[in-house]
């Protein structure tokens, strides 16, 4: 089977503070399986919301697929994340506070074909965070230059 999707979500790590990983299943229909397997799903606009007692990822974007009849899904349905007990309560407490969110970072084929979803629980970055990625981002990379021309 290949693991070749590559779906992420590059603005997490520059928007947010990462702080506990969780792999999650999802629940999701066949077509968008399908379409997934093809690379046509998006996660940077998405998030996760509790409700009772259960874990979803809302505002996902998986296209609908070419092939499908009138059997194809929503393209920006909530899909039922899986977890175990503990990991809800986890996020359930995490989610009660102010301030804080859970964000997916991820989506990748394991090796059964399933798919997976890497989701984080995070909090917000300030301007002066972000300024001080972007300067150590240029800082690497003008070491990386200069250690190259020796």
């Amino acid at each position: 089977m290949k693991n070749q999707i590559n779906i992420k979500n590059k603005r997490a790590r520059f928007e947010y503070h990462l702080l506990e990983e969780f792999t999650a299943g999802m629940v999701l229909a066949g077509t968008e399986i399908k379409s997934i397997r093809v690379s046509k799903a998006s996660i940077l606009e998405a998030y996760i919301v509790f409700d009772n007692g259960e874990v979803w990822i809302r505002n996902m974007y998986v296209n609908a697929y070419e092939n499908g009849s009138f059997y194809n899904h929503k393209p920006r349905g909530d899909r039922k994340l899986l977890l175990n007990k503990k990991e809800v309560n986890r996020i359930e407490k995490w989610l009660k506070v102010k301030g804080n969110t859970v964000i997916p970072l991820k989506m990748f084929l394991s090796e059964k074909g399933w798919v997976k979803l890497v989701i984080s629980t995070a909090q917000g970055k300030k301007l002066h965070d972000k300024r001080h990625d972007l300067k150590e981002k240029d800082d690497k990379r003008d070491m990386d230059r200069a250690m190259k021309s020796f």
